[in-house]
């Protein structure tokens, strides 16, 4: 496929019921492949997400029966692993897909799950951020109060506040990446965190660089700012 997203796709769009064309499968499928980290065979669920149709449902068995089909018609290469079937493109359905894709037969796709995911974390990020921001000012706040006290506090108090300060920043932290640093994923290849800063990087050595790289470590992942997470 070329180096650019070659489908339209539609944030609203639902994938139709019933039975899909079978070139919109396919280019399922290859989405689904281009998105996966090393481009490699992908399992069934996936494939359903990047039709956005409930794992759970008549839609659901009907894309299996499809897959099946298509591999016996000799479009579509199955493979397994760790026992879970893994589907991609025979040379025969990439063909295929080309031709659909040049005249124009192939359908919109849904939004792609990762373009999804980085909408739903800047809509969560819009929404909380001032939050987390108040949150961080109270804890750093206490920390002024702490260091004026009169009666030095007990240890234990400075310990917990750390782990309070550390979580307040890191959230604040990740929701201004989901806001202001996450740029918005080009569907045509897979959209992974790297975790690197060129330009902010550039003065730092390897073990600096290092240790940079180890605190941006999920800081894509919104699941993480529950009050209950990570406690």
């Amino acid at each position: 496929m070329p180096d650019r997203d070659p489908y339209r796709s539609s944030r609203t769009r639902a994938t139709p019921a019933g039975p899909l064309p079978d070139e919109l499968l396919l280019a399922a499928v290859d989405r689904a492949v281009r998105h996966r980290a090393r481009g490699t065979a992908v399992p069934t669920w996936t494939i359903i997400d990047h039709l956005a149709v409930p794992r759970r449902s008549a839609a659901a068995r009907s894309v299996r029966l499809q897959l099946e089909l298509l591999h016996e018609t000799g479009w579509l290469a199955r493979s397994r692993r760790h026992g879970v079937p893994t589907w991609e493109l025979t040379e025969i359905g990439r063909e295929r897909l080309l031709l659909e894709l040049r005249t124009g037969r192939v359908a919109e796709l849904p939004e792609s799950p990762q373009h999804r995911a980085w909408r739903a974390a800047r809509v969560a990020a819009t929404q909380e951020i001032a939050r987390f921001r108040r949150e961080l000012q109270e804890r750093l706040a206490q920390a002024a109060s702490l260091l004026d006290a009169r009666e030095p506090p007990a240890s234990d108090v400075w310990l917990e506040l750390a782990d309070e300060l550390r979580r307040a920043s890191r959230r604040l932290a990740s929701a201004s990446y989901c806001l202001y640093e996450w740029a918005e994923p080009d569907d045509a290849r897979a959209d992974i965190d790297e975790r690197t800063d060129d330009d902010a990087d550039a003065q730092l050595d390897a073990g600096e660089r290092a240790q940079r790289r180890a605190r941006r470590a999920g800081r894509r992942n919104i699941g993480l700012w529950d009050d209950g997470a990570g406690r």
